[in-house]
């Protein structure tokens, strides 16, 4: 089962997965300060870019990746802007009021929210599972009990719903009808729910056995993988911190909304 999209593999797909994840985990922490709608619109431009030419995937898988993303962004905004409070009416209809408050604080989320999707994404497309996993075992010091157990926890799932597709299928071929009404539900529960957790509970079992045989709970392990720190790493550094620097400064020089602060006063 075909689980991965083709991709040439760039310069942010050998940055160190453990520096990855906590700079993004910083920069999440850094779009929650921000207030000013100018500055994180710009904001926007730095992941967008290396979301187009950084991460090696086809422009038209990229697309469908953002559609689901760009319809958050939508809804989060307008949301907002056609229910939200403020003083200065723009436009009001039965519920529906649009304020000049509510317009920059339902444009700001917007945005916000935007930006935390296309971060996450940027990472999910460039960040190996396994990579990640032996970094945060060697930079970060994370247990390799947890670390490994996650790994094979995500190794699992597309085997789960295979066997899931392969349950619904031999279902089919006996030709066993579905109930309607509240017994679908009990149904269901002992066609599906109980096959499968019985497998899982069985498959973790021999996998913790595993483990513990090939004595996994301990530290002082060899690693075929080593991820290191390398130049791509200061390079990722400089230009996000030019790319927010330059939006800062263009957002506070040059404002092109009116509002600088979305907070209710």
């Amino acid at each position: 089962m075909q689980w991965t999209l083709n991709y040439e593999e760039t310069w942010v797909h050998r940055l160190n997965p453990a520096f990855k994840l906590v700079f993004f985990l910083l920069l999440f922490l850094l779009l929650l300060f921000i207030h000013n709608p100018n500055i994180i619109t710009n904001i926007t431009v730095v992941p967008l870019l290396l979301l187009l030419f950084s991460t090696g995937h086809q422009k038209k898988v990229l697309l469908i990746l953002m559609l689901p993303f760009l319809l958050l962004f939508f809804s989060s905004a307008s949301s907002m802007m056609f229910f939200g409070q403020g003083s200065t009416t723009w436009w009001k209809w039965g519920l529906i009021h649009i304020t000049e408050e509510s317009f920059y604080r339902g444009l700001h989320i917007g945005f916000r929210a935007l930006n935390f999707a296309l971060l996450g994404l940027l990472f999910a497309l460039t960040t190996r599972p396994v990579y990640l996993f032996y970094s945060l075992i060697q930079q970060l010091k994370v247990p390799p009990r947890f670390a490994y157990s996650f790994m094979a926890a995500v190794r699992i799932l597309p085997v789960m719903l295979e066997e899931f597709q392969q349950l619904r299928a031999a279902l089919l071929i006996r030709g066993v009808k579905k109930k309607k009404g509240y017994r679908r539900i009990t149904q269901t529960i002992t066609l599906y729910a109980v096959p499968l957790l019985s497998q899982s509970i069985r498959r973790a079992h021999r996998i913790a056995v595993a483990m513990e045989a090939k004595r996994f709970n301990n530290n002082k392990r060899t690693y075929y993988y080593k991820p290191t720190f390398s130049k791509f790493d200061l390079l990722f550094l400089l230009y996000t911190t030019i790319g927010f620097g330059v939006a800062f400064w263009v957002g506070d020089t040059f404002p092109y909304f009116d509002s600088t602060d979305v907070r209710q006063k």
